[in-house]
């Protein structure tokens, strides 16, 4: 930066605000404290949104294991009622054949010829 001298005790009386050095990059609008201050609150809200992001991420993960866990419970669940079904339906077979055969067997199941009866 350009600045005009006064004479009589070297204080800068006019400076100019025009960024002079092109290849430097962007002026800067802070001091040095201050942009150190900037930096570290920038870095504790990232590590405050960092903390909050990984809790979310540690609360689905979370939920995620405990439906597998519900998912697999429900699937086992499923599986031990198809092998109960499965064991009903051969016991009706099985007692279903014993009744008919009891029928079959027992002369008050047996069809009857009415009109051989009378005759």
């Amino acid at each position: 930066m350009e600045g005009d001298t006064d004479e009589e005790d070297g204080a800068f009386t006019n400076i100019s605000l025009a960024d002079e050095s092109v290849d430097s990059g962007t002026a800067t609008l802070h001091s040095k404290k201050e942009d150190e201050y900037f930096a570290m609150n920038c870095d504790m809200d990232g590590d405050t949104e960092n903390q909050v992001e990984l809790e979310e991420k540690t609360r689905l993960i979370n939920q995620v294991l405990e439906l597998q866990h519900t998912l697999e419970d429900l699937s086992a669940r499923v599986d031990a009622v198809k092998e109960e079904n499965l064991k009903l339906k051969s016991e009706n077979q099985v007692l279903g054949q014993y009744i008919e055969n009891l029928m079959s067997a027992s002369s008050v199941f047996q069809t009857t010829d009415t009109k051989s009866k009378r005759k």
